[in-house]
């Protein structure tokens, strides 16, 4: 599972980084996406997730090891909905870009053949 994970990280990453440098806003966006929820993917499988574990220690008694770790979730959460703000902010400027330029080029202009 360790190596389906690692893989599917890598390739959302890199489809991202590719999606990035490709001339059009609307690519750009997808790319960030991409990237940031490869990021979050490897974030979360960093905190150890345990099925059927309560994340908080009822007693200071038990081994802290057998309780799933809460910061990768809340960092998560937390990147998520700064994701979605900041590509909604993302759509209104490039809407707004499109206006002015005519263009959904990155440069403002399409490119001369």
């Amino acid at each position: 599972m360790e190596l389906t994970l690692s893989i599917a990280v890598g390739v959302m990453f890199g489809s991202g980084v590719w999606l990035i440098l490709r001339p059009r806003s609307f690519q750009l966006i997808t790319g960030l996406l991409l990237m940031s929820y490869a990021v979050n993917l490897f974030i979360f499988a960093m905190g150890r997730l345990w099925v059927g574990q309560p994340p908080i220690t009822p007693t200071p008694a038990v081994d802290p090891a057998l309780f799933a770790d809460p910061v990768p979730q809340g960092l998560v959460l937390t990147a998520i909905v700064i994701g979605f703000a900041t590509t909604a902010l993302y759509l209104v400027m490039i809407i707004g870009a499109r206006g002015l330029t005519g263009s959904d080029h990155v440069d403002g202009e399409e490119p001369r053949e």
